[in-house]
């Protein structure tokens, strides 16, 4: 009998291992192996629906670790024109001015292209175990999917978003649905998932949409082909003469 009392309570004990939860800091480290990367290049396509009008804007891409990217516009209203982020700084180049320009301050508020995505949005690429707190706020369904409901709160007070909530589907660990707001709560911008792909052992995401809540009747689907990851890319495409070519 006390044999069978303690297999019992050992299967108790494995059972309550196993239906625990994930922590909320090992859910959002899930999130940055799957999105962060060494190197990355690409071919993408920016969608942009605003005010019942419809934009396409191509481009290729490279960008390296959180610190380095560049971006060249190859659509024809747009040939030609470069951005070259080098660590905390952003540079634009533009044809018409044959320039290249610091964008900084008020200015990183702006829209990129007419999307809904602004020039801050691409500043600060850091994994966001590093930049923010998250707290596991319970489930959620979105999209028919059963989520992880993480809460965040930024470490840093100069962050643009200081709070964000993050959907992460329970059996794929993908990050569904995001949303980030002002420190007084007012929702700024809203991410979604479309579609990913696995690539190696990430399951990376290759087509999102994004939503500028101070924008009506806006939104901006994300679109990349062609990826390639960790590989090594020229240190040439990081400089300000390439921008300039």
């Amino acid at each position: 009998m006390k044999n069978f009392f303690a297999v019992l309570l050992f299967l108790m004990v494995c059972v309550n291992i196993f239906a625990q939860e994930p922590s909320a800091e090992e859910l959002l480290r899930r999130v940055d192996d799957n999105e962060i990367y060494d190197t990355i290049v690409y071919e993408g396509e920016m969608i942009i629906e605003y005010q019942k009008r419809r934009y396409v804007k191509t481009m290729r891409a490279a960008a390296r670790g959180s610190t380095d990217s560049f971006i060249e516009f190859t659509n024809k209203e747009d040939a030609g024109t470069k951005y070259l982020k080098k660590g905390s700084k952003l540079y634009v180049y533009s044809p018409d001015i044959e320039k290249v320009v610091l964008i900084s301050g008020h200015m990183l508020k702006e829209s990129i292209m007419g999307s809904d995505l602004s020039y801050e949005d691409t500043v600060n690429n850091d994994t966001l175990s590093s930049r923010y707190t998250p707290v596991l706020a319970g489930s959620a369904v979105y999209n028919e999917k059963n989520c992880y409901l993480l809460e965040l709160s930024a470490k840093n007070k100069t962050e643009s978003y200081p709070k964000q909530k993050l959907w992460i589907d329970k059996s794929s660990g993908d990050l569904v649905h995001s949303e980030q707001f002002a420190l007084s709560g007012a929702k700024l911008k809203e991410f979604t998932l479309l579609k990913t792909e696995q690539i190696g052992k990430r399951r990376f995401p290759v087509q999102y949409e994004m939503r500028d809540a101070m924008r009506k009747d806006s939104r901006t689907i994300f679109v990349m082909n062609k990826i390639e990851l960790d590989k090594p890319v020229a240190e040439s495409v990081f400089s300000i003469r390439n921008l300039e070519r």
